[in-house]
């Protein structure tokens, strides 16, 4: 256990170190215009904030029916409504390209029943095992490492087929743009965001009165608020909060480095992973006129880049190197860096799931982070469908495996 003295050495230590190292990776990238590197602080505070409110989806998605715990679904919900109004911003400055992914339906529903399920078994999304694996639990590390081959296997291996053919099952709209909620209704995409965040608004205000007052946490009365930010847990609104308002600079690092979309981990974990394993790449770094380009392949898929072979594209490899790093340095502030070892079964299914996820969100082109924290927030209709699929999916498989079909009290 830290006692508290040198708690409060080692936060400022970590603190001034991370402070240090962000504004110095970020002054390099603009006195170089090498926007790629600023993938590095986003990433990095990504990490720090999932790993702050412990903001895993697919924990989000089971603790509503397993604990009758919606906090973190409502977390979850808050990042989406906040980062759709910084995007609405950035869309009236004219500073980026809404890109709301293609409705590939076939992809959508298939890969959210196969990322769903496999969620529940690696205990995490991608984002939720690459967090929770840096800070030590040892299913999310196992899990970690089946992710890659899954997405291989349909971006490369023996599933590229059948992805093919699914991603030629497409709706979209009269004029050939994505199905959009702003497309559908016709209404600017600011005025749908302003209206969600009225909505949101009032709900909580309304859950705020019925709900009894939570209870004060007296170990933290007296501690500086810097103190207790660093060293304490967040609760899942403040994280989500704090992951929506990051998602703004996100998305504008992301489109100057030629990739026009927020957040995403899915192939920047596959492409990590290939540069150990393969080589002959193509280098994706930046591109002066890409950020308008960039929206007909915001994931940073290789199946979407027609006869270019393997691709890395760098400002995905380096915010999900970043992420782990993130969390590591948020858990050892509050001494919950530790290794978590796990029974030989649940090991095993941990890492069936990594394979799964890394299948259905190699289908789907995207996971939790990319399909529905940044897809819901460009009010995306493919990612609404996709993200329902993988909800009732994680709930079935949350009944079923954890609670052994028995309803909780």
């Amino acid at each position: 256990m830290i006692g508290t003295k040198s708690s409060k050495v080692n936060w400022q230590a970590y603190a001034i170190v991370s402070l240090i190292g962000l504004a110095g990776v970020t002054i390099a990238a603009s006195l170089m215009k090498l926007w790629v590197l600023t993938a590095i602080p986003i990433g990095f505070l990504f990490g720090f904030f999932l790993q702050k409110g412990d903001l895993c989806g697919s924990s989000a998605f089971s603790e509503t029916i397993m604990m009758r715990d919606p906090r973190k679904m409502v977390g979850l919900w808050i990042l989406i409504v906040v980062a759709m109004l910084g995007f609405a911003g950035l869309d009236l400055l004219g500073w980026v390209k809404l890109s709301p992914k293609p409705l590939l339906y076939l992809n959508y529903i298939i890969g959210g029943v196969i990322f769903g399920v496999g969620m529940v078994f690696s205990g995490g999304c991608i984002s939720g095992c690459l967090y929770k694996g840096a800070t030590g639990n040892l299913n999310s590390i196992i899990a970690i490492l089946g992710i890659p081959v899954g997405v291989m296997m349909v971006e490369y291996g023996p599933l590229n087929g059948v992805h093919v053919w699914m991603k030629k099952h497409i709706i979209s709209l009269a004029d050939g743009k994505p199905v959009s909620l702003f497309g559908l209704i016709g209404l600017p995409f600011w005025v749908l965001a302003l209206l969600f965040a009225a909505v949101t608004l009032a709900a909580i205000s309304i859950m705020r009165r019925r709900s009894s007052a939570l209870p004060a946490h007296s170990a933290n009365d007296d501690m500086p608020w810097l103190q207790r930010a660093m060293t304490r847990s967040w609760r899942p609104w403040a994280a989500g909060l704090a992951i929506g308002l990051l998602m703004v600079p996100a998305y504008l690092s992301s489109a100057a480095s030629g990739r026009n979309y927020p957040l995403g981990v899915t192939h920047g974990v596959m492409q990590a992973e290939l540069l150990l394993l393969d080589n002959g790449f193509e280098h994706v770094y930046s591109s002066p006129s890409a950020a308008g380009a960039a929206g007909a392949n915001p994931t940073g898929s290789a199946s979407e880049k027609k006869g270019s072979g393997k691709q890395i594209v760098w400002w995905l490899v380096l915010e999900v190197l970043a992420l782990p790093l993130g969390s590591w340095v948020s858990a050892r502030m509050s001494g919950q860096a530790k290794l978590l070892p796990k029974p030989p079964d649940e090991m095993l299914f941990a890492l069936l799931g990594g394979v799964m996820i890394g299948i259905g969100a190699a289908f789907a082109g995207g996971c939790v982070v990319g399909n529905i924290m940044s897809g819901w927030a460009l009010m995306s209709i493919g990612m609404f469908l996709f993200g329902i699929v993988t909800i009732l999916s994680n709930w079935a498989a949350t009944y079923f495996y954890m609670m052994g079909g028995q309803s909780g009290k």
